[in-house]
C-alpha cells in the first residue's frame, strides 16, 4: 500500500468562481504530496465515478445558491444512492469549500450539506483546522479564514465581479484545506500500512 494519499475534488461551478477555488485546494493537496483529480460533477463520466471509488480522500465543492448548494450538486450527490447502500466510500476522509456573494451567504448551509453527505457515505471528516481571521480591530480581510468558517474552506465574491475578483486571501484558506486533507490522508495510509488494516 503506498502512503501517498489520492485526492478527488468532486465540484460543481456556475460561473467560473468556484472553478478557482478548486484550483486552489488541487494546489494546497498536490504541494503536499497527493495525486490530485478535478472532477466537475455535471460531466462525470464512469472513468470519473471510478476516480472516486479508488480515493482516498474525496473533497465536495459548490457555490452557494439559495441557501444550498447548487442543483447540479444535488443532482451529482443523490446518484452517489448506489455506492451509499454498499458502503463503497466508507473512511474515505471528507472535506468541503464553497462559495456565495454575501459574506455569510448561508454558506455554513452549503458546507453542513457536504458534511452530511460526508457522514451518510460512513466518511470521515475534516475541518478547516483554523482560528477565525479577521476577527479583531488588529486583524484584517487578508488572513486566512477571513469568513470564519470552520466546517469547510468558504469564500465571497461580489456577483457582479468575474471570477479573477476572488479574494486572495480566501484562495489561500483553499489551499490551505487541500494541504490538511492531503496530510490526514498520508497519516490515515501510512497507520493502515503500519497495522496492516483495510478499512
Amino acid at each position: 500500500m503506498s502512503t501517498k494519499p489520492r485526492i478527488a475534488i468532486a465540484y460543481y461551478s456556475g460561473f467560473g468562481h468556484t472553478d478557482l477555488i478548486a484550483d486552489a485546494v488541487r494546489n494546497g493537496a498536490s504541494d503536499a504530496g497527493a495525486e490530485v483529480t478535478l472532477i466537475r460533477v455535471d460531466t462525470i463520466t464512469d472513468e470519473q465515478w471510478q476516480t472516486l471509488d479508488d480515493a482516498d480522500a474525496i473533497i465536495f465543492g459548490s457555490p452557494t445558491y439559495m441557501g444550498s448548494a447548487a442543483g447540479k450538486f444535488h443532482v451529482f450527490a443523490e446518484s452517489t444512492s448506489r455506492r451509499w447502500a454498499t458502503a463503497a466510500w466508507r473512511n474515505k476522509l471528507g472535506a468541503g469549500f464553497t462559495n456565495a456573494a454575501c459574506k455569510a451567504g448561508d454558506k455554513h448551509s452549503t458546507l453542513a450539506y457536504f458534511a452530511t453527505l460526508g457522514a451518510q457515505h460512513q466518511m470521515n471528516w475534516i475541518n478547516l483546522g483554523l482560528h477565525p481571521g479577521w476577527h479583531t480591530s488588529t486583524e484584517s480581510e487578508n488572513d486566512l479564514n477571513r469568513l470564519g468558517y470552520f466546517n469547510g474552506a468558504a469564500a465571497s465574491t461580489p456577483a457582479d465581479l468575474p471570477p479573477g475578483a476572488v479574494s486572495k486571501a480566501d484562495l489561500a484558506t483553499a489551499e490551505h484545506l487541500g494541504q490538511r486533507v492531503a496530510q490526514h490522508a498520508a497519516v490515515v495510509n501510512a497507520g493502515r500500512e503500519a497495522l496492516g488494516v483495510t478499512v
